[in-house]
């Protein structure tokens, strides 16, 4: 089943300027604040801000969608036209991410909880 999305990160070159910029926009201070990643929670949406984005391949912001079948979900997209851009993998904390593009080069991420 897939929930939709609630994550939006960004890939930034300056993360300090970033994680300024993004701190006056949604208001709070971060929920996750390290060098690798800096995330706000707004409501029910999570604002990420990614230093390695680019390296890792996203082209801007990247909505993910929490699914319960990560690698059934990216096959599928796949088999629709998608690209995989990063292969599904754990980031820690229980979270497989991935990220894929359409035809188009917009950036689809997919997450799952294990």
């Amino acid at each position: 089943m897939n929930k939709g999305p609630n994550t939006v990160i960004y890939p930034v070159s300056d993360l300090a300027s970033a994680k300024a910029l993004f701190g006056r926009l949604v208001g709070t201070d971060p929920v996750a604040d390290a060098e690798y990643y800096v995330g706000f929670q707004s409501g029910d949406e999570h604002i990420g801000l990614d230093p390695n984005g680019e390296k890792r391949g996203m082209k801007g912001a990247t909505p993910f969608w929490d699914v319960d079948d990560i690698q059934g979900v990216a096959a599928g997209l796949v088999e629709g036209g998608a690209t995989i851009i990063e292969d599904a993998h754990d980031v820690g904390g229980g979270l497989l991410v991935a990220i894929l593009s359409d035809a188009d080069g917009n950036m689809i991420g997919l997450r799952q909880a294990t």
